[in-house]
Parts: structure tokens; sequence; C-alpha cells
């Protein structure tokens, strides 16, 4: 299984309406890909002082390396992907990702 971690590093005015609705579409859109499951988004509470600059966050669960090449290429993803490159600082260089291979 590998775990989809996905770090923003919004802009300072990013419109959480807009955020909020993407994740909603995202977590839809996992729903109906076969191999995916278990989407989660939420605020980044940094309990650890380490990662002030990215406020949001959001995973999901591939069953293995060719659903999450399925969802990296989806129409529907790409799509949601550039709205929420939109809402980060320097665009697509403000999203982080670690896509973790779990046992």
């Amino acid at each position: 299984m590998i775990r989809h971690c996905v770090f923003l590093k919004l802009k300072p005015k990013a419109d959480s309406a807009k955020l909020d609705k993407i994740m909603l579409d995202l977590e839809d859109l996992v729903r109906r890909l076969k191999g995916c499951s278990d989407f989660r988004a939420g605020p980044n509470r940094d309990y650890e002082g380490k990662t002030p600059d990215y406020p949001y966050g959001f995973t999901l669960d591939a069953e293995n390396a060719a659903a999450l090449a399925a969802y990296a290429v989806d129409p529907e993803h790409q799509a949601l992907g550039a709205r929420l490159v939109a809402l980060c600082q320097g665009g697509a260089d403000g999203i982080t990702v670690f896509d973790i291979d779990a046992v």
C-alpha cells in the first residue's frame, strides 16, 4: 500500500472556500477510482513546530503503484491539482509530496 501525503504551502490569503471545494472534489474522485481509498484532509496543527509553512495537507491510500499512477494521470485529478496549485505560494513548488510505501 502506498500512502500519498500532500503538504500545501498556501498563500496567506488563499480562499478557504475554494480549498474546501477542491478537497471535497478530491475525496469524491478518490472514492470512484479503483485501487484508491481513505482520503483525509485537514489543517496542519504542527505540534512539533517543524512545518509552520505548510498549514494544510491531505492523504490518500493507493493499493499499489499502478493505482497511484492512474490517480496521477486522471484528467479530473489534474484539473483539481491545477486549482490547488493556484492557491499555493510558488505554485507547484508550494506543494510537497511524500509517497510512503507502507507495510
